[in-house]
């Protein structure tokens, strides 16, 4: 048997409130005392924005962070009272997944062409120990001080 939440100046389940009346819940209390109104507006919304979002990014994880986000600023909003009309939150909601979405794809551009024009070549294979003209690095080797000789053969033999 499950429970249904009410809220508490009505009878009607909370899932059965509008989405005006939702939204003007989560206005009208502190900050996280409408946790079950919050819930349940994440609830109807976020599978709306993550659809918009795969539409648009056209990638699941993007619409997933952009479904998360866009609810948690809406959210945010309504707790500090920046909402004007409650009831056409649904609109509130579209237009922000709008702008956040935007904003993404502009990034993703940018990143694209600074990518594009700072690209550079991979870096060059070291050559293999086997191509290293040993009579050469002796005789350099033994030019060295003893000090310096250390150094370098500590260096490049003992990973020291």
């Amino acid at each position: 048997m499950s429970t249904v939440r009410l809220m508490p100046d009505t009878d009607r389940p909370l899932a059965a409130v509008g989405d005006g009346a939702l939204a003007r819940r989560i206005a009208a209390g502190p900050p996280g005392a409408a946790e079950a109104e919050e819930a349940e507006l994440y609830r109807r919304f976020a599978p709306r924005v993550r659809l918009f979002g795969r539409r648009h990014l056209r990638d699941e994880a993007a619409a997933e962070d952009l479904a998360h986000n866009v609810l948690l600023l809406t959210i945010e909003r309504l707790r500090a009272g920046e909402v004007r009309r409650p009831e056409e939150i649904g609109s509130l909601i579209l237009g922000t997944s709008r702008l956040m979405a935007q904003a993404q794809r502009q990034v993703a551009r940018r990143r694209d062409a600074l990518a594009a024009r700072f690209m550079q070549e991979p870096p060059p294979v070291p050559p293999s120990i086997a191509a290293i003209d040993t009579p050469r690095v002796a005789a350099c080797l033994r030019a060295l001080g003893e000090r310096d000789r250390l150094v370098v053969v500590l260096t490049f033999y003992a990973d020291r």
